[in-house]
């Protein structure tokens, strides 16, 4: 009988960028875009009630915001929104992801 085996493949390069600006950055304007970008937020808070992350995608005009329960830490939250952050960024087809 046949054994079914995948081999492992590894993609070491990127497919996208994350540019993280300073504070100075936003007040200044500093960091002009030189090519056309994908411009995400996200936010993430706990308070007694529960934990809570929330994105937006300004370009794309979308906006996401999830409920983490009561335990969910902030840590946790600022991952969550990451994440879906990039799984919507990596879920549309377009070029400048």
């Amino acid at each position: 009988m046949g054994v079914d085996v995948m081999r492992p493949v590894y993609k070491f390069e990127p497919q996208y960028k994350v540019t993280m600006l300073t504070k100075q950055d936003w007040t200044k304007a500093t960091c002009t875009p030189t090519v056309k970008r994908l411009g995400w937020y996200k936010d993430w808070s706990k308070m007694r009630d529960g934990t809570g992350a929330g994105v937006y995608g300004q370009s794309v005009g979308r906006r996401l915001s999830f409920s983490l329960g009561r335990y969910a830490t902030v840590f946790q939250a600022e991952i969550y929104a990451t994440l879906a952050c990039a799984h919507e960024v990596q879920s549309q087809n377009r070029t400048e992801r």
